[in-house]
């Protein structure tokens, strides 16, 4: 049922514009993410991360493109630190170890491409 309910929630986004920045918001102590596309080929997701707020460490088997939509944050890969304020974008290889830690208050987008 859960599924049903986020792909419900997927459809209401189509044909229309919206300010992805204001599709998710902040919340004190969390990590919000909110799917915006959810396909075979790939996803894409919202995230909204509270100041000091992070993912640790992990690799995923798919490129994955971030857009950094307000505040900063520092992307960690392969060791290499980036930090990436708002309107960067970088690109995290397949199976490189990254992790994300909130430097400010910040908002994403993720983009995974499966192949």
């Amino acid at each position: 049922m859960k599924k049903n309910k986020n792909q419900a929630k997927i459809k209401k986004l189509g044909s229309q514009a919206v300010c992805l920045v204001d599709l998710v918001e902040y919340q004190k102590n969390s990590v919000v993410s909110r799917m915006v596309l959810n396909k075979k080929a790939g996803t894409v997701t919202l995230f909204a991360f509270d100041e000091a707020q992070s993912l640790s460490e992990h690799s995923a088997p798919f490129d994955a493109l971030v857009y950094i939509l307000d505040g900063e944050a520092k992307i960690i890969i392969s060791g290499k630190s980036l930090l990436v304020n708002k309107g960067d974008m970088v690109v995290m290889p397949a199976n490189e170890p990254h992790a994300l830690k909130a430097v400010k208050k910040f908002k994403m987008l993720l983009t995974m491409i499966q192949s």
